[in-house]
């Protein structure tokens, strides 16, 4: 909140309208002036009676002009609006909330939509109450605001609007322009956008304490639609990665922010419809400089499961310390298997592992033996605005449904974490994995091109529990085997 003036909208204003009625009195002389002018043609003309109608249309047409400009240019509160003009009585409706507000309408919650907008004003007293009156005469309440100060001067403020269904949004932001507003940006909101920003900070704090996976998740809720870019530090390689590296104090150009990431190279947030602010980018470094200093972690939950011939098998999340053993999976894998996992050499399986086990590029699921060996890896991969699952399975361990339990285990993760689809990329003679993603009973979409098949299911209607997903039912369910994805 800046120091501008809230409430000089709210007080009374006894303005001397001169101007205007200098423009009433010129009017009247010049209406004067015709009448006198029209009156002499009437009696020493000879078309006395087609003048006189023709005077009559003009005096018509000049009130109709007079009554538009008045009410054009008239100062008053609108002719429904009964609101008094003392400061202390006015609505709520007419004043922002901080966190939350109250309605100074009887209008229903099923005849109102929810609306986040922006704007920017300059930063002087009043600017801000002039977009209050403007929002009032339209009936729209100001649930939340916020204000993010900017360098060069101005400000943008940023609402959450409850407005009457009806009202179209190419109003609101015409009504906001003639207040002062100007790169007004407007969406719909939703339910979720009504809990205030402090909450849904700490909120996001607190995730990503527990888990460092969260991060990527954490700054595109806090940033809303954007586009999230992990660049690690050195390629598959070994060679370093162009752009990875960020300063310490990050770098912030209008629609693109880069910041330094703790686990080495550095994290792209781009958003090309509407510009980063500084609160907002001091926001972001927050959550980055929390995930540096709590350094590597990952929870450490796992859950028993019984196969159908009676083996158990422990399902928990891996990350960096399960580099050694999920190495040793590989060479016991057969070339097929890693052929249809990984894409390229098989030889080159092994450098992908440090990517795939890194919490900044996505989750990953273990299954283990009795024993401890590791006999199956599930991961969940953030891929700029889309997700891909994948899936390895040691071959003396396929055809007993671990496969599939950690697909559905992944797509769980995959809503909790709200997103809309998911992908798998595997060939096309990968019978198994088509098997496995149509046993999810998801609506599926098939791509395919010389022999590589995408196949995206879409969660936006997925019912699933809030709990973390590898708490599910301890019972493995007989069903199909799951193959092996390709990356």
């Amino acid at each position: 909140m800046t120091d501008r003036d809230l409430t000089s909208a709210q007080r009374p204003h006894r303005h001397h309208h001169w101007r205007r009625d200098v423009v009433e009195l010129a009017a009247l002389f010049c209406a004067v002036a015709v009448a006198d002018a029209i009156a002499n043609l009437v009696v020493h003309g000879p078309r006395g009676p087609i003048l006189l109608v023709a005077s009559a249309v003009t005096l018509l047409v000049t009130a109709a002009f007079h009554t538009w400009w008045a009410r054009r240019h008239s100062h008053a509160p609108p002719p429904r609006s009964t609101a008094p003009t003392d400061p202390e009585q006015l609505p709520p409706a007419t004043t922002p909330s901080g966190a939350s507000g109250t309605t100074g309408t009887t209008t229903t919650e099923s005849s109102t939509a929810l609306w986040r907008m922006r704007t920017t004003v300059r930063d002087e007293p009043g600017s801000l109450a002039a977009l209050c009156t403007a929002l009032a005469r339209n009936s729209v309440d100001i649930l939340t605001l916020q204000t993010h100060p900017l360098p060069e001067g101005g400000t943008v403020d940023e609402f959450l609007l409850r407005a009457p269904q009806e009202l179209p949004s190419a109003d609101l932001t015409r009504a906001i322009s003639r207040a002062g507003g100007h790169s007004t940006w407007i969406e719909r909101a939703d339910a979720h956008d009504l809990v205030d920003t402090p909450t849904r900070v700490l909120g996001l704090a607190t995730r990503t304490a527990l888990d460092a996976a969260e991060l990527p998740l954490a700054l595109r809720q806090l940033l809303g639609r954007c586009t999230i870019h992990s660049i690690p530090a050195t390629t598959l390689s070994g060679r370093p990665n162009a752009g990875a590296d960020a300063p310490v104090e990050g770098v912030l150009e209008a629609t693109v922010m880069r910041l330094r990431d703790p686990s080495g190279g550095a994290i792209t947030v781009e958003r090309p419809y509407l510009p980063f602010t500084p609160t907002e980018f001091a926001r972001a470094r927050a959550l980055v400089e929390l995930d540096a200093r709590l350094g590597p972690r990952v929870p450490r939950s796992q859950d028993v499961l019984t196969l159908p011939e009676g083996n158990e098998i422990t399902v928990r999340r891996a990350d960096g310390s399960d580099l050694a053993a999920a190495r040793a999976m590989h060479d016991r894998c057969s070339d097929r298997t890693l052929s249809l996992r990984y894409h390229g050499p098989v030889s080159d399986a092994d450098r992908y592992l440090g990517h795939l086990l890194s919490p900044r590029f996505g989750r990953t699921l273990a299954a283990t033996t009795a024993s401890g060996r590791l006999v199956a890896l599930g991961h969940l991969l953030w891929d700029g605005d889309e997700t891909e699952i994948a899936l390895l399975i040691e071959d003396d361990w396929q055809r007993r449904g671990v496969g599939s339990e950690l697909l559905r285990r992944l797509l769980a993760m995959a809503v909790e974490a709200g997103c809309d689809s998911v992908y798998a990329v595997t060939q096309s003679s990968n019978t198994g994995m088509v098997a496995a993603m149509r046993g999810l009973a998801l609506p599926l979409d098939y791509q395919i091109e010389e022999g590589t098949l995408v196949i995206t299911a879409r969660l936006d209607a997925t019912p699933v529990a809030s709990r973390l997903a590898y708490e599910l039912p301890r019972e493995l369910p007989r069903e199909q085997s799951a193959p092996q994805g390709r990356r």
